[in-house]
């Protein structure tokens, strides 16, 4: 029973962490690029070491050790990648208006020497895997490719979600070259040929898998298969793909910060015309207390360089003193001084709703 429970968590798991895991050091935590170099190469090392190892090995720990060595292997592929070492010789974005055949070129020399990578180290796998006894590692890494080359045409022919989000800005590039549409012909096939394939591996678990290893070892790779099949979807469903990795993804800025537009001069004096033109026309009585001063407060926008709460906080202190010390100057020129002493008498609002 733990042969076949065991296998479908432990890659699960590793699907899910070592991807977030990716994110969170090229995003967030890696801003050192000799990190991240330090990372990728102790990682193909490791790959690569633990692969010519366990080549020979068929027990279980081997399995689950070759398996881990090609998602190793892979995760130093997706650093180079995410972090903008290997994508291609033009790594720009889509020109607007290409279309057809110009499109796919484009697309080709923006990602061509990841995909060379991909090839090059999957001839290593199997050179090293070659004539040996376990064989996890060479079908975990084809299973990985085949499924990520499905993805790219998919997000490159066109699917309603394209989850861009969860690209690090290093490639943000890439993003000109997916196509939010429905779905084009090519995304059923992919799927249900992909569907197919892990029925037939499922099927091979039940009737052929006969010990311990092989069970583990078809179990493996028919679940990273089905994760795969799951991640297409997600180009299809509005499913919450970005709150699995929420962790490793660097956090924007809340929304309920603003500031205060930064010429209030020119809607003081137009709020000064209004209440001078309203008392003109208006009848002879007592004197209306002018209108008060219109704040105007938009959304600030989210950038990366935002300054602290705490500087945010001085400055708008600072404008909003500029506003009243304006606003009381434009009242003085325009001669309404009693307008002036009634709001001096009252104690001045301010954007926060504190009293000053």
């Amino acid at each position: 029973m733990v042969s076949y429970i065991g296998p479908p968590i432990f890659a699960a798991f590793v699907w899910w962490f070592s991807t977030g895991a990716v994110m969170l050091l090229v995003g967030s935590v890696g801003r050192s690029s000799m990190l991240r170099v330090v990372c990728a190469g102790g990682m193909i090392t490791i790959a690569l070491c633990g692969l010519s190892v366990t080549a020979n090995d068929t027990s279980v720990a081997a399995a689950y050790m070759a398996f881990s060595c090609i998602i190793f292997l892979w995760g130093a592929q997706e650093i180079a990648f995410l972090s903008g070492w290997l994508t291609g010789p033009r790594a720009e974005p889509c020109p607007p208006g290409a279309k057809g055949f110009a499109r796919l070129s484009f697309a080709l020399q923006a990602i061509i020497y990841h995909e060379v990578c991909l090839l090059a180290c999957g001839a290593v796998v199997v050179l090293v895997t070659l004539g040996a006894e376990n064989e996890v590692g060479r079908w975990t890494y084809l299973a990985l490719w085949v499924l990520r080359q499905s993805a790219k045409i998919n997000l490159f022919l066109g699917v309603p979600v394209t989850n861009d989000e969860l690209m690090p800005d290093a490639v943000q590039f890439l993003k000109t070259y997916f196509a939010r549409k429905p779905v084009s012909a090519f995304f059923p096939i992919s799927v249900t040929l992909a569907t197919v394939v892990l029925m037939l591996m499922i099927q091979r678990i039940i009737e052929v898998a006969d010990t311990p290893s092989e069970i583990v070892a078809l179990t493996l790779v028919s679940t990273l298969f089905a994760l795969g099949v799951v991640e297409h979807w997600f180009m299809l469903l509005p499913l919450p793909a970005i709150t699995l990795w929420s962790w490793g993804i660097r956090p924007g800025f809340s929304p309920e910060n603003v500031t205060m537009e930064q010429n209030p001069s020119a809607n003081i004096a137009a709020a000064s015309v209004h209440a001078t033109q309203t008392s003109e026309s208006s009848p002879a009585g007592p004197e209306p207390r002018s209108a008060a001063p219109q704040l105007v407060v938009v959304p600030s926008a989210r950038n990366d360089a935002a300054q602290p709460k705490e500087r945010s906080n001085c400055a708008r202190q600072r404008l909003e003193d500029q506003f009243r010390q304006t606003f009381l100057e434009q009242h003085s020129r325009g001669g309404l001084a009693p307008a002036r002493v009634g709001i001096a008498a009252e104690p001045a609002a301010t954007i926060n709703g504190r009293t000053s």
